[in-house]
């Protein structure tokens, strides 16, 4: 039998502390992604060893089959309704607990989910711990029709921000596109750094053929950002971030 690597120590120790949050009977949303998934393991033991009764919703179909393929009860949205709680990575995080989130092509449902939600938890390594946005590239999820005529209208409003002549990349999976769950293509924006957060939401936001960006401004909570040694560093909205994670300290590949 195959057996899962060991997680990263820094995944580890902040998923560990988000599911120690979890009190029996919650309603949780469940994120994507790599740090994620070892969430999602982490709270199936958990469920197993304390018999925790748990409404789970996952944001992507991946995270669906490897929660139920570790036990864990999975139901949709709407089933259950409004959420105690969501636990999900991110791929940035800015001292304001914004977040640029959908490297796992996930982000439309993952905004749904965490929108149902009380309260937004975030698992990350330092490395995605930033000043300011944008040094990974921004993904934006649109319809396959008129591909190439949205693709044009975000370059033009990148232009109006003062964001021209960066690429605007269609991610590929392979030599084909990478199709989301809900059946779009995603452009990934390389932006370098996003000065107006806002400002580039609203106007991405009222683009036609654009169904979500990978902005999440004002959503989370409270972010968990585990370090190699096993300790973790809880960032409440507008808390002052330690510079040795601004540094990347312990990154991990």
């Amino acid at each position: 039998m195959t057996q899962n690597p060991q997680p990263d120590p820094a995944k580890l120790a902040a998923a560990r502390a988000a599911v120690a949050l979890v009190r029996d009977g919650m309603k949780l949303g469940l994120g994507t992604g790599s740090t994620a998934s070892v969430m999602v393991r982490e709270l199936a033991a958990r469920v197993r060893a304390e018999g925790l009764s748990l409404r789970c919703a996952a944001t992507s179909r991946a995270t669906c089959d490897l929660a139920e393929s570790l036990g864990l009860s999975i139901e949709s949205l709407d089933q259950i309704g409004w959420l105690d709680m969501t636990i999900d990575g991110a791929d940035e995080v800015d001292p304001d607990l914004h977040l640029i989130k959908g490297g796992g092509g996930a982000h439309l449902r993952e905004k749904i989910v965490a929108a149902a939600s009380k309260r937004m938890v975030v698992i990350a390594d330092p490395g995605k711990v930033v000043e300011q946005l944008g040094a990974f590239p921004l993904p934006v999820e649109v319809l396959q029709f008129g591909f190439e005529t949205t693709r044009t209208l975000i370059r033009r409003a990148l232009a109006d921000l003062d964001l021209g002549d960066r690429d605007v990349l269609h991610r590929l999976k392979g030599s084909d596109p990478w199709v989301t769950d809900e059946g779009n293509w995603i452009l990934d924006l390389h932006l370098d750094c996003i000065p107006d957060p806002v400002a580039l939401a609203r106007v991405l936001s009222a683009i036609p053929g654009v169904v979500e960006h990978g902005l999440f401004l004002g959503m989370c909570h409270l972010a968990i950002i585990g370090k190699p040694d096993g300790t973790v560093v809880r960032l409440d909205r507008n808390a002052d971030i330690d510079a040795d994670l601004l540094a990347g300290e312990g990154d991990q590949p």
